[in-house]
């Protein structure tokens, strides 16, 4: 969080010697006001990139793989999984039945099942296994 506010707080000072520079140089009449201006630009869409660039491979680095191998010793159904996933990302049955295009008492069934193969008592519960056991992101 400190890392952010430090960039950010740079950005904003660049941004404001940035300004105070064109206005100087607009002054002088050394350079047209158009110059300056894309001078900004290409400078911030530098930054831009390169900050792009950190966070996109931060994120692409933290995420863990799931082990398919371990939902297949479980039992769970492709089904039962998609449930598993739909519940974990905080969808009630009634939101999951209307997404996968089933009723609710199907969904009420699979998540029994889900919890039964997870030996879990709560969705909530079922959840922290799976994510334990790497079966769903965290």
């Amino acid at each position: 969080m400190r890392k952010t506010i430090f960039i950010f707080a740079a950005l904003v000072i660049a941004i404001l010697a940035l300004f105070q520079l064109s206005k100087y140089s607009i002054i002088a009449g050394d350079s047209s006001i158009e110059t300056v201006i894309a001078i900004i630009a290409i400078v911030f869409f530098i930054i831009g990139v390169i900050i792009n660039k950190r966070v996109l491979h931060s994120k692409k680095a933290s995420l863990p793989e799931i082990d398919h191998q371990k939902i297949k010793v479980l039992g769970l159904s492709k089904r039962e999984y998609e449930v598993l996933c739909q519940v974990a990302i905080g969808l009630s049955n009634k939101e999951i039945a209307e997404k996968l295009f089933v009723s609710e008492s199907t969904i009420k069934t699979h998540v029994s099942s889900v919890l039964v193969k997870l030996d879990a008592k709560r969705r909530t519960q079922a959840i922290q296994i799976a994510k334990e056991l790497q079966i769903i992101p965290h």
